[in-house]
C-alpha cells in the first residue's frame, strides 16, 4: 500500500507494469510502509516474508503465512485510525483486501494496488503477468557486453536496467515513459528521446492534510491519506503532481 506518488504515477498513464521478474530488495518497500499512530508517532506495517534474499526473484517471494500479520497490521490500522473522519469507509475495504487468501507478495501487492486505484476511480490498465517477459531478463543478462540480440540498442550501448525499460517500452508500443521521481539518477530523457520515447519523472507537489493535530509528515502509506481524507479528498491529491 505505497505512498501517493506511487498512485499519480499510475494515474499519469495508459498502462502501468507492476514488473516482478527482478530480484527481492531487502531495503526497499515491497513489504512494508509508515503509518502514523494516534499519538504521532510513525509505525511500519509489515508482511513478513518466508526468505528474503537479493538471489530471490519478487515473483517467486512467499509470504510467512505462519505468522499472524494480518491481524497485526489490522490491529494497528484499528487504533491508529479509529478516530479519523473517514475510518468506516476504508477500513472495510483493508479488512477484504488483507484478508484475502494469498501466498506471494506480488500477488498481495497486485490485489491492493489495483482494488484501491479502482476505489479511487484510476482507469489505468495494471499489468502484473509478466510472463511475456520471462525470456527478456536471459536475454539481458551479457547486454552490457554483448548488444546481438537487442542491435537498436547499439546506437547508445545502455546499462542493464535502463535496456531492460527501453525494450519494454518497444514491445508494449510505447512513446512516453513515467518513472518516480527517484528515477532521475538512472534514466536520462535525451538517451530515451534517442530511442522516440518522451520520458518524464512524478514529482509530487507539497501539499498538507490534518494528521490529528502532529506536525505533517509526507510520504507514508495511502492508508494514512486514505483515512484522514477519504475518497474524495484522495482523488484530488491525486492531481497534486507535475510531470518533469
Amino acid at each position: 500500500m505505497p505512498y501517493i506518488g506511487y498512485f499519480q504515477a499510475i494515474k499519469a498513464v495508459d498502462k502501468y507494469i507492476l514488473y516482478s521478474n527482478l530480484t527481492f530488495i531487502k531495503e526497499a518497500w515491497m513489504n512494508r510502509n509508515r503509518v502514523r499512530l494516534k499519538d504521532g508517532r510513525l509505525c511500519y506495517i509489515l508482511v513478513p516474508l518466508q526468505h528474503k534474499s537479493s538471489n530471490t526473484l519478487i515473483s517467486d517471494t512467499l509470504i510467512d503465512n505462519t505468522k499472524h500479520w494480518r491481524k497485526d497490521i489490522l490491529n494497528t490500522v484499528f487504533m491508529s485510525y479509529k478516530k479519523s473522519e473517514y475510518f468506516e469507509e476504508i477500513y472495510p475495504l483493508l479488512e477484504y483486501w488483507l484478508n484475502s487468501d494469498v501466498d506471494r507478495l506480488t500477488d498481495l501487492n497486485a490485489l491492493t494496488i489495483k482494488g484501491i486505484s479502482e476505489f479511487l476511480d484510476i482507469s489505468t490498465v495494471i499489468e502484473s503477468d509478466n510472463s511475456a517477459y520471462l525470456e527478456l531478463e536471459k536475454e539481458l543478462e551479457t547486454i552490457e557486453s554483448d548488444y546481438s540480440s537487442f542491435p537498436y540498442m547499439e546506437k547508445t550501448r545502455p546499462i542493464k536496467k535502463v535496456a531492460r525499460v527501453l525494450e519494454i517500452c518497444r514491445r508494449e508500443g510505447c512513446d512516453f515513459f513515467v518513472n518516480a521521481i527517484g528515477g532521475k539518477a538512472l534514466y536520462c530523457k535525451g538517451e530515451f528521446a534517442e530511442y522516440g520515447i518522451a520520458l518524464n519523472f512524478v514529482q509530487t507537489n507539497v501539499f498538507t492534510y490534518p494528521q490529528y493535530g502532529h506536525c505533517f509528515e509526507p510520504n507514508l502509506s495511502i492508508v494514512d491519506v486514505l483515512m484522514h481524507n477519504g475518497k474524495e479528498g484522495t482523488k484530488k491529491f491525486l492531481n497534486e503532481y507535475t510531470l518533469v
